[in-house]
């Protein structure tokens, strides 16, 4: 290559040698083999400059994999169990003290049009169940005692973790069903004849342990017995305290502009109605303003690998001042070096951002794997990961790459 071109050539210099003097086109190839030259000559500080972009990247594509991971769970969820729950419950009356739904509320909701199923549960207070008959009656663990009528699990669409459920027989006798963090803080990990938990002053038989419901977080931490064995043993008023109503996915809002004045005519503003599903997409929601302060790190992290590419190539400039020098006088134009040190730039952040994207993934991977969830990471997230880093990579080696072209080859030779 020579340094001379055909604009400011020699005019003495016939044209046709002019043209044959102008400078060899550095092709992308040649300049991202350059590139490589100068990051193998330099591992160590090639690798932990690679390695802030990484830990941006990385940061931004956990958090985004995560947060989809567990939209995805959520929206399994709901599709299982379905969104067309709805909760009725007592709320105040208008003087201001507590009220209670009718014995009858079942029925007369299970007569709404569109309403396919209907169940519920009573609280039972005073009532406490433990592991044995020797625990302190102040350690309940939190768990609560209630009637629940037969058909539950299919108007909650919940299953069973190991045994089985109350029916007509069985909820006369005293025997039970353990919630999931019930089982769990009991320490019972099966159901069977020979497993007994002492349940209000007497021993109740374990036949079975639910599976865990988002729908019905209160059924996690209840020890659940049969509506006619609550009446028998711990004179039970019938009334209930919770009733789930399935309805038509199309009609879920109508019926729940009547369910008030249905459960409880003569005072429908004293009936609390909610929809769990809806509790749960807002929580989800709620998560987003803490995904949102997670991504705005990674992106600091990410300014910050930049930055220390930039410092980088700065460096690698004033230790290559004999090589710019060399190359300068060997015919390497302006152009020439800037895209030689741009390339490494380049060719440095992308390596940062194709670890950063590998070590997102598998931290997303890890995380969605313990909680149970699918993992799920959007193709733009790690397309747009490592196209983030070129650019800032390439930005961040700009100042560097038009510094070394500005060089003087004598200057730099013999500085």
């Amino acid at each position: 290559m020579l340094s001379q071109t055909a604009e400011h050539a020699d005019p003495a210099v016939p044209v046709d040698l002019r043209m044959r003097l102008s400078p060899a086109r550095l092709r992308p190839s040649d300049a991202f083999r350059l590139g490589g030259i100068g990051l193998r000559t330099r591992p160590l500080r090639a690798a932990l400059s690679a390695l802030g972009l990484a830990i941006g990247i990385a940061a931004m594509i956990a958090v985004v994999g995560i947060s989809t991971s567990s939209r995805a769970d959520l929206q399994r969820t709901l599709d299982q169990l379905g969104t067309n729950l709805l909760t009725v419950s007592p709320g105040q009356s208008m003087f201001s003290s507590a009220s209670h739904l009718p014995d009858n509320v079942v029925e007369m909701i299970g007569r709404i049009g569109p309403v396919t199923s209907v169940s519920a549960i009573g609280r039972l207070t005073n009532i406490r169940v433990y592991r044995n008959d020797h625990i302190p009656k102040a350690q309940t663990g939190g768990i609560a005692v209630m009637a629940a009528r037969t058909d539950l699990p299919a108007t909650l669409n919940s299953s069973m973790a190991d045994g089985t459920w109350l029916n007509d027989a069985t909820g006369r006798f005293p025997v039970t069903v353990l919630g999931a963090k019930a089982a769990q803080v009991l320490g019972i990990g099966a159901a069977g004849s020979d497993v007994q938990v002492w349940l209000g002053g007497r021993w109740f038989t374990v036949i079975g342990l639910l599976a865990p419901n988002p729908l019905a977080r209160e059924l996690d931490y209840a020890a659940l017995i049969g509506w006619s064995a609550a009446a028998s043993y711990f004179a039970f008023d019938g009334y209930p305290t919770t009733v789930y109503t399935r309805a038509r996915p199309d009609a879920v809002n109508d019926v729940a502009d009547v369910l008030g004045a249905t459960a409880n005519p003569e005072q429908p503003s004293a009936v609390l109605v909610s929809r769990p599903s809806d509790a749960l997409t807002a929580q989800q929601a709620a998560g987003q303003a803490y995904n949102r302060m997670l991504l705005g790190l990674g992106a600091v992290a990410l300014l910050v690998g930049g930055v220390g590419v930039a410092n980088t190539m700065v460096i690698s400039v004033l230790e290559r001042r004999g090589e710019v020098g060399l190359r300068r006088a060997m015919g390497a134009t302006r152009g020439h070096i800037r895209t030689q040190f741009l390339a490494e730039a380049v060719l440095l952040s992308a390596l940062g951002g194709a670890g950063g994207v590998v070590l997102g993934l598998i931290i997303a991977a890890g995380y969605a794997t313990i909680q149970g969830w699918p993992t799920v990471v959007p193709a733009w997230a790690t397309i747009g990961g490592v196209a983030a880093t070129v650019v800032i990579g390439g930005l961040a080696g700009l100042y560097p790459a038009a510094n070394a072209a500005r060089l003087n080859p004598t200057t730099a030779l013999t500085g």
